[in-house]
């Protein structure tokens, strides 16, 4: 039985190809700076015209239209947001309306249950809601969630672990050193890292493909390598469990059905969410699946063992096994980012 895709993912796929050029600021105060301007896997992704690497990733369902009906058109990736984004292409103009739309149309009306999340199994949910195991429910919302959807949690949950950390480090050319080193660790416009003040000593994710990492990891290292390494092992973590779980269960049962019937998770839900994140560590990653992730990457496991444990006693199959070991690793980045990388966050 075949039916209609939902009208957000068709708005995406007829998308997916549009490029325009935009100026992009990522704060107030900086100078207005050209970007090319393309539609990614639930984000908006701002890229540098020479280098193609990625600047900045926007969630979709959170752009803001800052001046309806004026122009050049002005956007920015939520309320609160401090990066703005200048577009004169009508057609990427238009586009972003309609994806825009097309989310917002997955919201939920008074008296009616819509959205993919829905699908023919939500009035059996509700039937049966009250003698379910809550993991049960909570599986069952985590398993329909659209991506955009993920990636707004993500973000809202984000929001409440900064009201501990403060807000992830950034400046211009140490943003992109961080968003080239993700891309070539996962993939274009797959994952992000932060580098978080506070708060975090080694590395957490949330849903969406966010990982943060801890600042030390940044300063206290000679090179990429560790930092590399705790991003490639926290992802381990999330392939393990899905991310979403989590939130879900510090939502609580309310809260999620009303995500599974609406597609919508209240704020409030969330809050509190940082300090469970910030406390758990997350499951333990098999030292073989580790390993084969690093090979697999091209990078010695050795400066990721010690990190974790400077002895080396309870990391020694990282270490003696390293795919590496005797050989030498292509540079993760020119010297040159990596020192911008290191100045992170002594320059906001």
């Amino acid at each position: 039985m075949t039916g209609k895709a939902p009208r957000a993912i068709t708005a995406l796929k007829q998308y997916a190809r549009l490029e325009s050029r935009g100026l992009w600021r990522d704060t107030p105060n900086s100078q207005r700076r050209e970007v090319i301007v393309a539609f990614g896997e639930a984000t908006l992704v701002l890229s540098d015209p020479k280098s193609e690497s990625a600047l900045s990733h926007w969630s979709l369902p959170a752009i803001e239209r800052l001046n309806p009906g004026e122009a050049p058109a002005l956007f920015a990736p939520g309320e609160d947001a401090i990066e703005t984004l200048e577009l004169d292409d009508r057609d990427m103009i238009a586009a972003l309306e309609t994806v825009r739309s097309a989310l917002a149309g997955q919201r939920p009306k008074p008296g009616r249950l819509r959205g993919a999340l829905l699908g023919g199994g939500t009035v059996f949910v509700l039937a049966l809601a009250t003698f379910w195991l809550p993991d049960a429910l909570i599986k069952h919302t985590a398993s329909v969630l659209p991506a955009a959807t993920r990636a707004a949690i993500g973000q809202a949950a984000l929001a409440d672990v900064q009201r501990l950390t403060g807000s992830p480090c950034a400046s211009p050319l140490g943003s992109y050193a961080l968003t080239a080193l993700g891309d070539k660790l996962f993939g274009p416009h797959r994952a992000q890292i932060l580098v978080l003040r506070e708060g975090v000593t080694s590395a957490r994710h949330l849903p969406g493909g966010t990982i943060l990492i801890g600042r030390r990891i940044v300063e206290d290292e000679a090179g990429p390598e560790v930092l590399a390494g705790f991003a490639l092992v926290e992802r381990l973590r999330a392939e393990a469990r899905d991310p979403i779980l989590p939130v879900l269960e510090h939502a609580g049962l309310t809260a999620t059905f009303r995500l599974l019937t609406s597609g919508v998770l209240p704020d409030s839900a969330v809050a509190g969410y940082g300090e469970v994140l910030l406390q758990d560590r997350g499951p333990a990653v098999p030292d073989a699946a580790a390993l084969a992730r690093f090979k697999a990457a091209g990078l010695s496991s050795t400066p990721y063992a010690y990190a974790v444990d400077p002895s080396g006693e309870s990391t020694i199959a990282l270490i003696e096994a390293d795919p590496l070991a005797g050989l030498v690793p292509e540079p993760l980045m020119p010297d040159g980012d990596w020192v911008s990388l290191q100045d992170i966050c002594s320059t906001n």
